[in-house]
């Protein structure tokens, strides 16, 4: 089983309650496994300025499958829940962004890994180290260590990780 890191994001409606449904969806998946999440955290938006603020964590899963197979659930989760992709970096109901598959790096018209642009983003490099194994260097340190989370609009909003007990599980 790989190490994959989800990072999820919402902005439109129950914020919450998407986070938590998509959640549970990615659970429900055989092949994954919900190891961890990270904190949530309330966020600007980033790119297109005019629309509510984002609540952002990250999922530590562990996968049977391919990177591919991998992104492709998580396109479905989103189309399940109701995404609606108009505007790009625009308000969404749901997003699942896949960072990190294992040690995997590739460069294809689908799927990009390591994800492209994580290294430039607060709202997902902090999450992501909340849920980073720990005494294993955070290679994004520098990056993360350069921002200042206040001016990135950053802010913890709530710990959800000592109480998973909204996540469906698996038999």
């Amino acid at each position: 089983m790989q190490e994959a890191y989800v990072a999820l994001g919402a902005n439109l409606g129950d914020r919450e309650a998407s986070l938590r449904g998509a959640l549970s969806k990615l659970a429900s998946e055989s092949g994954i496994e919900l190891h961890a999440i990270s904190r949530v955290y309330e966020t600007a938006p980033v790119g297109y300025k005019d629309q509510p603020s984002f609540l952002n964590l990250v999922a530590k899963v562990g996968t049977q499958r391919t990177p591919l197979e991998l992104l492709r659930r998580l396109l479905g989760i989103e189309q399940e829940m109701g995404r609606v992709r108009d505007v790009r970096f625009g308000p969404r109901i749901i997003d699942l962004d896949l960072l990190l598959v294992g040690e995997t790096s590739m460069n294809t018209p689908e799927l990009t890994l390591p994800h492209p642009r994580m290294g430039e983003r607060a709202f997902v490099l902090v999450p992501l180290r909340d849920v980073w194994p720990k005494g294993r260097d955070f290679p994004w340190s520098s990056e993360l260590g350069g921002m200042s989370l206040e001016q990135e609009g950053v802010k913890e909003w709530a710990n959800w990780s000592r109480d998973l007990s909204f996540v469906v599980r698996k038999e």
